[in-house]
């Protein structure tokens, strides 16, 4: 079966992976985008998330490089997708990601509002799952075939899926930066007792990278 990963998940030195007052003008809340500095100079974001040439190579890039690979599905929350809350007013808002985003396959988003699917270039296509994290799972995985589903944000969505034990890897990336208050990844979460080792801790320059893996005896 393939597994549900989470990558490049940034949190900041005092546990917060978005900063205070998410909007349209913050879209990862208050000083959130400086837990991403770390990811943003890579040369794998610059090229798969940017259509970029150049950045830097290492070992941040190379982890970025692995959070893309063999991945055959995504499953993300409404706050990842967008900033619009409640019923869908229109179909005017696909994504922060413009015309050609960077899965190429299929995504699929939690919300409680049904909407139709949203195809966008290059083989994304945006599926609405309102049954919650299971069905969300089950299509991502029928989708996937033998490949990974990769899990995105936001913090609530990472937070269900984990206390349902269905994460199999967690890489974190703890960045210098202290952000004071936001959404905390590990509230109301004991990651010992859920099954959750550290597997893997590289240290770089801008961040430390930290893959927690479940183990055996609880994987799913």
């Amino acid at each position: 079966m393939s597994q549900l990963r989470v990558s490049c998940f940034s949190i900041s030195l005092d546990g917060f992976a978005a900063g205070p007052e998410q909007s349209l003008e913050n879209p990862m809340g208050i000083n959130g985008l400086e837990n991403q500095d770390w990811q943003f100079a890579t040369a794998t974001f610059q090229r798969r998330v940017l259509g970029q040439t150049g950045g830097e190579t290492g070992p941040d890039d190379d982890f970025v490089t692995r959070g893309f690979e063999n991945v055959g599905a995504w499953i993300m929350g409404r706050n990842m997708f967008g900033p619009v809350r409640g019923p869908w007013p229109d179909e005017g808002w696909k994504g922060w990601w413009g015309d050609n985003p960077p899965f190429h396959m299929p995504v699929f988003v939690l919300t409680h509002h049904p909407r139709d699917p949203v195809e966008m270039a290059d083989g994304t296509t945006f599926y609405f799952v309102t049954q919650g994290i299971h069905a969300a799972l089950e299509r991502a995985r029928e989708a996937a075939g033998d490949k990974d589903v990769r899990l995105g944000g936001g913090i609530a969505t990472v937070q269900q899926y984990l206390r349902a034990q269905l994460v199999d890897e967690l890489h974190l990336a703890v960045t210098p930066v202290l952000l004071g208050a936001g959404e905390h990844l590990f509230t109301g979460l004991d990651m010992r007792a859920l099954g959750y080792r550290c597997v893997e801790s590289v240290a770089t320059e801008k961040v430390t990278h930290m893959v927690l893996r479940k183990s055996a005896a609880r994987a799913n």
